[in-house]
């Protein structure tokens, strides 16, 4: 026998670790509530720590999986910052938050397809005192093709980026706190596609509103990685994907498939808290450039097929870099 060795403890661990790997395995095990539910206990997860003198900004925050992230993080006392594209709804937000929980709560306007706006909300941004977290949340699924003012298809542009414009500006102020983040809500539905930096963004002939999102939250997780190991003193960058979630946005673009698996759904709490737990608890801090799902770092591919190469993630950065860098271009997905 080892001596200096807690075997009992180690089993434990060996068995949680077991259990966990087998429901990720599962997919049905792991993306529903079960999943949540099991690891929850399983883990003995803490309380979030008092969050009382950090701001945070938040992307994406009048519903859904946002709405209950501001909730959770506004219940342990951070100063919020809502970014959003519809007035009234962000407005509306940010007084249902501020009578709940009281503190501090700011709204500033940007439509992340729209580089132009994602700049201005930037300008608006940097004027901020600090950024402890800055939260991506914000997307859209639409089953139509659409053009942004910049000429890029809109589904690339809101996930991918203006949330890269937004880090891209933002990060030296996130990183004078010394321990700021920098964290993308994605989705499971990343997990069927690879990366192809020249597909990676759907044209009109060939347009599949499902596609173009799992594409474009692919492209979230490689560029996460990207950012962790270009910018390791800046932040620590880590996305992370809520399983499968109740929300507005699963409700109206997968009707058939909320129906169907709706006793097993998530509720926007559970889709939320790891992204929550990510922005306010000490251990993400020792790490960077992680996938999570339900507070624990997982791969980002489930099939070989999907693995990406550094290659072509350098790649697509620099195709990022470029589309962001230019003031006029001409459509670049017909």
């Amino acid at each position: 026998m080892i001596i200096g060795v807690d075997w009992s403890h180690q089993i434990v661990r060996l068995g949680r670790r077991s259990v966990d790997a087998a429901m990720e395995a599962s997919i049905v095990g792991s993306f529903t509530k079960i999943g949540y539910n099991v690891r929850s206990r399983l883990y003995d997860w803490d309380a979030l720590p008092d969050l009382t003198g950090r701001t945070l900004v938040v992307t994406g925050a009048t519903s859904g999986l946002g709405r209950a992230a501001v909730d959770e993080l506004g219940a342990f006392g951070a100063e919020l910052v809502l970014v959003g594209r519809n007035k009234r709804r962000t407005q509306a937000t940010a007084m249902a938050l501020q009578k709940k929980h009281g503190g501090s709560v700011h709204v500033v306007l940007a439509d992340m397809s729209e580089l132009d706006s994602v700049r201005q909300a930037c300008a608006e941004l940097v004027q901020l005192s600090r950024i402890d977290a800055l939260l991506h949340n914000a997307g859209d699924l639409s089953e139509t093709y659409h053009l942004t003012s910049d000429g890029i298809e809109r589904t690339f542009a809101t996930h991918v980026l203006g949330p890269h414009l937004m880090t891209r500006e933002l990060l030296p102020i996130i990183q004078r706190t010394g321990d700021g983040r920098v964290i993308t809500m994605t989705s499971g539905g990343m997990y069927t596609e690879r990366l192809d930096p020249n597909t990676v963004m759907l044209g009109r002939s060939d347009y599949d509103g499902l596609r173009a999102y799992a594409r474009a939250k692919r492209a979230q997780v490689e560029l996460n990685r990207e950012w962790a190991l270009r910018e390791p003193s800046a932040a620590v960058f880590h996305a992370v994907h809520p399983g499968w979630a109740s929300t507005p946005g699963i409700e109206q673009a997968l009707p058939r498939f909320n129906q169907v698996m709706a006793p097993l759904l998530r509720d926007a709490y559970q889709g939320a808290d790891t992204m929550v737990w990510l922005a306010a608890a000490e251990e993400p801090l020792r790490s960077s450039g992680v996938l999570w799902l339900d507070r624990q770092p997982r791969h980002a591919n489930k099939v070989p097929w999907t693995v990406t190469g550094p290659e072509e993630s350098a790649d697509l950065w620099n195709q990022v870099e470029q589309l962001i860098a230019v003031p006029e271009r001409g459509a670049i997905a017909q």
